[in-house]
């Protein structure tokens, strides 16, 4: 189970006090299967996220704001002050400080409430106030964090609760760079819970305070280790039961233990592990049924012979086990699973960080239309929506920190970025999607002390925290496969970008892996990031290898280099997983190439979410069981040269198609590809149609393409 805090969020806001060890024996196994279980709910949370003001320190006399906001800029969070809107190039990104304002009335029922004031993510640095209190500093731009605001925020009107952000360049706070833009804000959530004295620990690293450890999973039975990290903020010592009980989707309760009585004293904290056995569990089991029990935490304060229920937490549970082997890759609950999926970054057009939960659940619509049943949520701690998604949806989860290209020789940064996993690994540590934990990805100085030491220390958190989950790095695509950087992790993923920016993609990829598979036989290796970039307003006929940093990234080229690397790939059961680099568009304000400035052109869907490029039909027609068929080059309506080849992506056994009604053929194809290669427009417009029949239903798809004038061919 997880440990306690360092003293380092002690400084952020923990409540001091000493954490005692109890143990706690089942009362109870597994519960008459007539038991039926409703949580009750004693906690209560607040949204915050309307009302706000903002001031971005650059604005004149910003930097020290008086207590007068009624100037600033009405905002909600989720916000950001630089979000990517297309119409600068990503050039005009401010990295600097902004402050925020919230006037808030506090409700009367919370008079003698223990409250927390919870962010869900701020970037980088945030500086926190109530009412002209400092609260304490949290570093760090990717996880969720609280303070506790017992006798700060007092019931009644105007509580002033001020925060000061700043996204400035800091070498002593991982990432120092990224290729990505840093985009800055209170750009997630912001809310307030009001809790009894007597609760589960709210400042674990921001954890959820009861940790699910799962163990010996099978069809036929599955232990469950919950441990629940409580807190007494009462003014005496208090008499407490725990009762853990796990229900499934419709209530009925599946297993349950109760623990006896034990004595806590005044502010200081217990620690229950409680075990159960749950026979015949549904298990989790990923895209085929993503089965999700809860598991529901009650404390009872039974001073006195009292027999009250001060706090629940519920956290949701899905039983699998997993192993990745070395020649056949990854498996679930004993099945051989090909990993198959796609890098997500938390960053969309107009919007920048400042996601709702809409957002968050079409991106995640998308990439299960994809087919993938795996994601690389690169390069930092998501949002809680993205993993709760993943739950839902069956997708196998790596999960990472933001260390990535350098690493600073320096105490604050190596405290920084342990503290920076052990938020990830606390704070989701329940979602049965996450399987793997990264600690890093393409740190340049591979063979370096300081980068060698940090990573070490990294691995062997993960394995302190949690040794039921496997943990990873991904290599950088110049490094050489012995990088010490890649070796600390238990499977190690390498970043190959053979056809776009060096070498060939057709069958390079196979044979190095080939090579390494033989080299090291032992080693678990995968593909954590492949892809090449496509703007989909150029087109030419199987073009040659672009110059990535160049303004000329044909949309078919990047079809072609997915369509080379996934033969490879799927040839190789041995390689437990691969992940496109990306699933969408992103901003990234240094580069600028392919036509769009401050964009990384390399997703498989627009940043905007509104085109699918050909190379999604390509994964979804190889990925999905949803029928799939999809004429390419679609979007080059404008032809200059008659002779062209027709291609089509799909899961059918044949395709048929007619040009101007003429027919074209009917094609079968073993690898999804259908290719009419001699095919003649006439002069204006020319319409392509494919049919095929798809699991019992015929499905059909149509282009335009205009040939000009001029470029028609000649007749007899």
């Amino acid at each position: 189970m997880p440990g306690s805090p360092t003293r380092r969020q002690v400084l952020s806001g923990t409540a001091g006090g000493v954490l005692a060890s109890l143990t706690a024996t089942p009362k109870a196994g597994a519960a008459s299967s007539a038991a039926t279980y409703t949580a009750p709910t004693p906690r209560l949370r607040i949204d915050l996220n309307a009302g706000w003001r903002f001031l971005r320190a650059d604005a004149p006399g910003a930097e020290k704001p008086g207590f007068d906001d009624s100037a600033w800029t009405p905002v909600n969070t989720p916000h950001t002050w630089n979000a990517f809107d297309g119409a600068d190039g990503g050039n005009n990104y401010y990295r600097g400080v902004g402050w925020y304002r919230r006037h808030y009335t506090v409700p009367s029922q919370l008079a003698g409430k223990q409250l927390y004031l919870q962010f869900a993510g701020v970037n980088q640095v945030a500086d926190v106030w109530v009412n002209g209190t400092y609260l304490g500093q949290h570093e760090g731009g990717y996880a969720r964090f609280r303070f506790r605001v017992t006798g700060v925020l007092a019931p009644g009107p105007d509580n002033v609760i001020a925060v000061r952000v700043t996204n400035t360049r800091d070498t002593g706070i991982a990432p120092v760079n990224a290729d990505y833009s840093f985009e800055g804000g209170i750009y997630r959530n912001v809310s307030l819970w009001a809790l009894d004295t007597l609760h589960v620990r709210m400042e674990d690293y921001a954890g959820p305070g009861v940790y699910l450890r799962q163990s010996e999973v099978s069809a036929t039975a599955a232990t469950v280790t919950v441990t629940t990290k409580l807190w007494n903020d009462s003014g005496g010592t208090r008499s407490v039961v725990v009762r853990s009980v796990i229900a499934d989707q419709g209530g009925t309760i599946v297993a349950e233990a109760r623990g006896t009585a034990q004595t806590v004293a005044a502010a200081t904290g217990a620690e229950v592990s409680q075990t159960v056995r749950i026979d015949r569990p549904r298990l989790w089991n990923g895209l085929a049924d993503a089965y999700l029990y809860n598991v529901s935490v009650e404390i009872h304060d039974v001073t006195a012979g009292a027999d009250r229920i001060a706090d629940v937490v519920t956290e949701r549970l899905g039983l699998r086990s997993l192993t990745v082997d070395a020649d056949t890759g990854f498996h679930l609950n004993g099945r051989q699973v090909g990993l198959h999926g796609v890098n997500l970054h938390q960053e969309r057009m107009g919007k920048g960080w400042a996601l709702s939960d809409a957002d968050h659940t079409q991106d995640f619509d998308l990439i299960r239309e994809l087919g993938a049943n795996t994601v690389r949520m690169a390069h930092y701690q998501h949002d809680q929506k993205d993993y709760e998604l993943a739950d839902e949806r069956g997708l196998v989860v790596w999960a990472e920190i933001p260390l990535v290209n350098t690493v600073t020789d320096s105490t604050a940064f190596t405290t920084s970025t342990q503290n920076q996993l052990r938020e990830l690994i606390r704070q989701n540590y329940n979602h049965p999607s996450i399987v793997f934990w990264g600690i890093g990805n393409e740190l340049t100085d591979y063979n370096g002390t300081a980068t060698n030491t940090l990573l070490q220390s990294l691995a062997r958190i993960i394995e302190s925290e949690d040794p039921g989950r496997l943990s990873t790095y991904a290599v950088r695509s110049e490094d050489p496969d012995d990088a010490q950087a890649g070796l600390h992790t238990r499977t190690t993923g390498f970043n190959k970008y053979l056809g776009w920016y060096y070498g060939s993609k057709d069958a390079e990829l196979g044979a190095w892996a080939d090579r390494l598979h033989t080299s090291s036989p032992s080693r678990r290796i995968g593909i954590s990031e492949y892809g090449a970039g496509a703007d989909t307003a150029q087109h030419a006929l199987n073009p040659p290898r672009p110059e990535p940093g160049g303004t000329w990234h044909p949309e078919e080229y990047q079809s072609l280099f997915h369509e080379a690397y996934w033969k490879q790939l799927a040839a190789r059961p041995y390689i437990w997983g691969s992940y496109v680099w990306a699933m969408f568009d992103f901003a990234s304000d240094g580069r600028n190439e392919g036509g769009r400035p401050g964009i990384n052109d390399k997703g498989l869907v627009t940043h905007d979410r509104q085109i699918r490029k050909d190379a999604f039909y390509w994964y979804k027609a190889n990925w999905a069981t949803t029928p799939t068929l999809h004429i390419a080059s679609r979007r080059w309506t404008r032809r200059t040269d008659a002779h062209t080849e027709l291609k089509v992506y799909s899961n059918a056994d044949e395709v048929t198609a007619t040009l101007n009604g003429t027919p074209l053929g009917a094609l079968r194809s073993g690898d999804r590809i259908f290719r009419w290669t001699d095919v003649t427009l006439r002069a204006g417009e020319n319409t392509v149609a494919v049919t095929a029949t798809i699991n019992g239903s015929t499905h059909t798809d149509t282009v335009v393409w205009t040939l000009a004038a001029d470029t028609a061919p000649a007749t007899a």
